[in-house]
């Protein structure tokens, strides 16, 4: 095994007898860490690492980055041949990575599990848009644990569960066997439910098509679908991307009788659908005609400000930004949102003073720290940064920011002691 880099706390230089006698196999993504750093840690507290299950296998630690499942849907081959194994009687314990972690003392109980995360904190350890987690929340695949001033709160694992069992759905897995293998997982987790009712929506949405005056649509990829037979006997086609190029003219639904007794809510819906499917000038139109008979909806600003934005409209964005906070001051996404796009255009000093009034409504909130520490950064301002980089890892320690939070404050400390011993 590689050596532990000499760069790691106190605590886990000194290592421990925790895992002494233990043979340690790892099976899915883990949360925390690279397998080979898992396997390093293992050593480091007494064990041994090892890539397969075995009979001489002790103890099996499932990673919390979504379920265990292989490319074809079907369970790990590690926890499968755990299972075998213990029906034969050797002695195998399973455990999950947030217990493993306690078990070495690398973090409290239950952390990765009790962690609460946004949806931009999400999506950069997930790699997951953002467009598409707010699309999972109003779907009903994820719930949030808790809102502060609209800003929702995810458990790092349920939404790593829907990319896992999407991402399998789109390769083709047939949903009846993820389902099987869901089952097959309850036996050694009482957490199934939640990712069957998931794997339920999914496979229903990969269903769904919405339909305008011109045909169907294909909400998860934006393509035409058309119908060329019969109603009763057709089976809808995916049409040739060259041929029907284009987005959808939501003049042709302004001309409609039905289209002048949708409701605001129902237009903003209609919105939010095409700026799912990448339809960011339909999208747009939607959201207007939403504003029309409801001025007074921060959210249908909110999301016009994102379908402007998709459309290459910076500054109209940053003016929709700004309609959702005159509506909503609290609004803190969309504060963080205008100090993002003042930052991208070059105005350091508004970029601040939005982050700021992001932490003002709520001083918690650990991406406008990180987005505060960074543009202080840009500006040389890099000890005023320092302590927006220290509360962003009081609450995230896991994902790509942390990890910039921490590399950030590492140079931080070299040129101090730079400056001292020149």
């Amino acid at each position: 095994m590689a050596e532990i880099e000499e760069e790691q706390p106190d605590q886990l230089l000194q290592g421990s007898p925790t895992l002494q006698a233990e043979r340690v196999v790892f099976t899915g993504t883990l949360a925390s860490m690279t397998h080979q750093r898992a396997w390093e840690f293992v050593e480091l507290h007494g064990g041994q690492a090892a890539q397969h299950v075995s009979r001489q296998t002790t103890l099996l630690v499932v990673g919390e980055e979504g379920w265990p499942l292989e490319a074809d849907g079907s369970p790990s081959v590690n926890l499968t041949q755990a299972q075998e194994l213990i029906a034969e009687g050797v002695l195998i314990q399973i455990i999950k990575e947030s217990d493993w972690l306690a078990l070495i003392e690398l973090r409290d109980p239950g952390a990765i599990g009790g962690q609460l995360f946004t949806p931009a904190m999400l999506t950069e350890m997930l790699n997951v848009p953002v467009s598409t987690i707010r699309r999972w929340e109003r779907q009903g695949l994820i719930k949030p644990v808790r809102k502060i001033f609209r800003l929702p709160y995810f458990s790092f694992q349920e939404v790593a569960s829907v990319r896992r069992l999407s991402a399998l759905l789109e390769s083709g897995v047939n949903p009846r066997e993820l389902e099987n293998s869901l089952q097959h997982l309850g036996k050694f987790f009482n957490e199934v439910d939640t990712p069957l009712s998931q794997l339920t929506l999914l496979s229903q949405d990969a269903q769904v098509l919405l339909k305008d005056d011109r045909g169907l649509i294909d909400p998860r990829h934006g393509q035409r679908v058309f119908d060329f037979g019969t109603e009763e006997t057709a089976v809808p086609e995916l049409a040739d991307e060259e041929s029907f190029a284009g987005t959808i003219e939501f003049t042709e639904h302004l001309k409609s009788s039905e289209s002048e007794d949708r409701s605001s809510d129902e237009w903003f819906h209609e919105g939010c659908r095409f700026l799912d499917a990448g339809e960011a000038k339909a999208a747009i139109e939607a959201f207007r005609l939403a504003l029309l008979g409801q001025p007074d909806m921060p959210e249908g600003h909110l999301h016009l400000a994102e379908a402007l934005y998709l459309s290459g409209n910076t500054e109209g964005a940053l003016e929709r930004y700004y309609a959702a906070v005159e509506w909503d001051h609290d609004y803190i996404e969309a504060w963080t949102q205008l100090g993002c796009l003042h930052n991208e255009l070059g105005d350091a000093e508004s970029a601040l003073h939005a982050f700021e009034i992001a932490l003002q409504v709520h001083p918690d909130f650990p991406d406008a720290h990180l987005h505060i520490a960074e543009v202080l950064n840009q500006m040389n301002r890099v000890e005023e940064a320092v302590p927006h980089w220290k509360v962003y890892l009081d609450f995230d320690e896991l994902g790509p920011w942390a990890d910039l939070a921490r590399q950030r404050l590492q140079e931080y400390d070299d040129d101090q002691v730079e400056l001292q011993f020149p």
